[in-house]
């Protein structure tokens, strides 16, 4: 079997998403008509400042917010910067104190950690084995000098859902600013910054099936987040450059395309998702999900597989024809184990052997037929060469996950990568 003789089964939307058909069409139209900038006075850039606003006015209107509340951004990467940075440096005079969680994207902790080095203040929350975090804990962590808290939506590893309602309403209980990095979530479930206690909100296009170099940051009129970047007077004189009018516009048709059948095609992930949560444990002896079993993004599973590493799986099922991840994209070239999985608690034995699979709109029931017979071969093979694995049958170790039934594992010979 080689790569070049087999179907291909993308199993990563998480990381990223193919551009969608109907949004393709919009940016390759806009690249070649709408081309102007719209801080010109004459037609072509009235035309795209007309098509900027438009696509600014689509996105309002699915969030139930103002046009004017919406910033387009590079990505969730310079949201997630702009939000947390901002709000600090503006605010800085009330307090230096931030809270944020052990389980946020590396642009959330990397910001914070940036934060720390100007003599910031920030509290990492705790998260339990499923990776929630308690909201009594967030109570307890604010204090008269905190001034941001930032915490995600959804992991983006192990797809557990925060209870970001009752966490908004403490922190609007104490005036305090707060952030929440959405880009796994915006598209798969239904978000309302309003109603959630959200002062800002991150979102990236290429999650939800739109280009890359584009995302929007959501501000609440009145929060005191200070410009990101000078230069011009763009986005209101909040984001100086000038605009990409052609990635905007196609993001705009983006979120239209999402939330049109968002319901049914959440519906229909989850049923794919949950196959995978009841079966993989069934044909692969000492497997763990991680996350919560319930609480977590339609599209996400997360598996960790004892005396194996994640990056050996996801070779071998390239070879098999599976695009797949062992954690977040951003950090894919990393070695260590995953900051997630060891925040839930899983020792670095196990954090090491994880997998995630991400479905999409393109994947179908056969794709997870297939994954669920080349799954066990590969898993096994990997376990045949694992010195942990000889050790554990000679007895010579203990399994951290336990094996409660299901079909174990037939040796077979001659898998043939």
């Amino acid at each position: 079997m080689t790569a070049e003789k087999i179907n291909r089964i993308y199993f990563d939307h998480a990381a990223t998403t193919p551009i969608h058909p109907d949004v393709m069409a919009v940016l390759t139209d806009a690249l070649e008509n709408t081309f102007g900038n719209p801080s010109s006075f004459y037609k072509e850039g009235n035309v795209a400042g007309r098509a900027m606003n438009a696509a600014r006015e689509k996105i309002a209107e699915v969030l139930d917010v103002r046009a004017d509340e919406i910033f387009f951004t590079s990505g969730g990467t310079e949201s997630d910067n702009w939000a947390i940075k901002g709000a600090a440096h503006a605010n800085q005079s009330k307090g230096k104190h931030l809270i944020s969680t052990t389980i946020e994207h590396h642009a959330v902790l990397h910001s914070m950690q940036a934060l720390e080095k100007e003599g910031f203040e920030v509290t990492y929350l705790e998260v339990d084995a499923d990776g929630l975090v308690d909201p009594e804990d967030l109570r307890q962590a604010i204090r008269p000098d905190t001034i941001l808290v930032s915490i995600i939506y959804a992991n983006n590893e192990i797809g557990t859902i925060q209870p970001i309602k009752e966490l908004g309403e403490i922190c609007k209980e104490h005036k305090v600013l707060f952030h929440t990095d959405a880009v796994q979530a915006f598209g798969a479930l239904p978000l309302r910054p309003r109603e959630l206690g959200v002062d800002m909100l991150s979102v990236s296009s290429h999650k939800l099936y739109g280009p890359k170099g584009i995302g929007i940051l959501y501000k609440r009129r009145g929060a005191r987040v200070r410009q990101y970047m000078d230069g011009g007077a763009q986005e209101r004189k909040q984001r100086s450059g000038t605009e990409n009018i052609p990635a905007m516009i196609a993001l705009g048709k983006a979120v239209e395309v999402a939330y049109a059948d968002m319901e049914s095609e959440s519906k229909r992930q989850i049923r794919l998702r949950d196959r995978l949560i009841k079966e993989i444990p069934q044909v692969v002896p000492h497997a763990k999900l991680n996350g919560h079993p319930t609480k977590r993004l339609p599209n996400n599973v997360n598996f960790s597989f004892e005396f194996i590493e994640g990056e050996s799986i996801l070779l071998l099922l390239d070879a098999y024809g599976y695009a797949c991840s062992s954690g977040s994209a951003c950090t894919s070239a990393s070695l260590d184990p995953s900051h997630v999985l060891l925040a839930i608690g899983l020792p670095h034995e196990v954090a090491h052997g994880s997998l995630r699979i991400s479905l999409g709109r393109s994947n179908t029931d056969a794709d997870i037929d297939r994954f669920l017979e080349d799954l066990p071969k590969v898993i096994q093979r990997l376990r045949d060469m694992s010195p942990l694995y000889d050790d554990f049958e000679k007895k010579k170790i203990e399994a951290l996950i336990p094996y409660e039934g299901g079909t174990r594992l037939v040796r077979e010979g001659g898998y043939g990568i």
